[in-house]
Order: C-alpha cells, then sequence, then structure tokens
C-alpha cells in the first residue's frame, strides 16, 4: 500500500474507498450515502479525486494479491491505514461515515464489520464519542 501524509485528505479519502470496497462489492448506496455524509467536503476532495483514490486503492489491493491468491487485508495493513489519521476529530467524522456507509446498502458484510471492529480500536477514545453522539439522537 502506498503511504500517505498523517492526517491528509488522501489518507482520510482512502479510508473512505477501503470501506466501500472491503467486502468486494461497491454498491451505489454506498456512493450515495458517501455524499449525503458531505465528509469529502469536511476532508475538502472532490468527488473525482476521490474516484483517483477508490482506483489507487484497488489497484494496491489487487497487487498485493498476487503473493495471497485473493485480495486479503491483514490486521497490520488495516492498522497502518488507520495510523495515518491522528486528529481527533478528523477520526470521529470518518468513524461516523464508515459506519454511514457501511449500513448504506442494508447489509453489514464480515469484511465491513471487521474494519469498523479495528477502527474502533485502534481509535478507541473517538469510537466512544461517536457512539454517544448515536445514543443521544436515538432518545431524540
Amino acid at each position: 500500500m502506498r503511504h500517505y501524509e498523517t492526517d491528509s485528505a488522501s489518507a482520510a479519502g482512502r479510508l473512505l474507498a477501503l470501506c466501500m470496497v472491503v467486502d468486494g462489492n461497491l454498491a451505489p448506496a454506498e456512493l450515495r450515502a458517501l455524499q449525503r455524509s458531505r465528509l469529502l467536503e469536511f476532508i475538502d476532495i472532490d468527488i473525482d479525486t476521490f474516484h483517483d483514490l477508490l482506483s489507487d486503492l484497488c489497484h494496491d489491493m489487487l497487487s498485493t494479491s498476487v503473493k495471497h491468491e485473493h485480495v486479503v487485508l491483514d490486521i497490520a495493513t488495516i492498522d497502518a491505514l488507520l495510523g495515518e489519521i491522528h486528529a481527533p476529530e478528523l477520526r470521529r467524522e470518518l468513524l461516523r461515515a464508515m459506519w454511514i456507509i457501511a449500513d448504506a446498502d442494508g447489509v453489514l458484510a464480515d469484511a465491513e464489520a471487521r474494519l469498523l471492529a479495528r477502527a474502533c480500536a485502534v481509535w478507541s477514545a473517538e469510537s466512544r464519542f461517536v457512539k454517544q453522539e448515536a445514543q443521544e439522537l436515538a432518545q431524540d
């Protein structure tokens, strides 16, 4: 996997792209959810740049599949991608958007669940705030 600067739009955009393709299927509902989340505006990238990041991610994933015979992202790789995001507010916004994207097609695939669980574990402090906000919204 290529490396992006810490807290960069590219690092954040790649995590959104990963959330969309980690289950092996890019659903149109996930793209609509991304647009509704307005996270691309938050990280200041346009849709064309996001598509480039998505393409680069798929290329990187396919290039590693030659070694593994199928596309596999191990925990170390996922942790490295998550580790490129340090800013607490960016982590919270990404985690919120990743949940929205993963849930957009009505199916939480095992690979999506693993990615989200790992993000919650690696970004534990920020995941607590996202959970609290979701509970507060549910009570309103």
